[in-house]
């Protein structure tokens, strides 16, 4: 299964964007839809009607965030992780997507692009 890997620039502080991946009324604003989120390990999300599902698996604070995404019957666990750094215009958010199925992967490389990064960086610059 193939993985994904990419940095985005988010023009804010590695705190606020932290906040705004795991603050639920946050969230919330950012992808106009309902989110089921609690920053804890072992629960589970969703976010985007239920589009996206998943485990929280670890956070450090303003630093790192480990999900597990759901996709029915894959028969390896999908990993994403987030790690946040400083960078000169703001946050360079670092994605890493692994065992993404094949079936599922040009949408998943698309919806990183042109929802899920989009909508947050919208967020940050508006």
């Amino acid at each position: 299964m193939p993985d994904f890997k990419k940095y985005f620039i988010i023009p804010a502080e590695p705190e606020e964007v932290y906040a705004g991946l795991t603050f639920k009324p946050t969230i919330e604003l950012w992808t106009g839809s309902p989110a089921v989120f609690t920053p804890e390990a072992g629960t589970e999300f969703s976010l985007w009607d239920e589009s996206i599902e998943g485990k929280n698996l670890e956070f450090e604070q303003g630093k790192m965030i480990r999900q597990q995404w759901y996709f029915g019957e894959a028969s390896e666990d999908s990993i994403v992780t987030l790690k946040l750094h400083p960078h000169k215009k703001g946050t360079s958010l670092e994605v890493q997507h692994t065992n993404i199925p094949e079936e599922a992967y040009e949408d998943i490389v698309d919806g990183w692009h042109n929802v899920y990064m989009r909508d947050l960086i919208q967020f940050y610059t508006e």
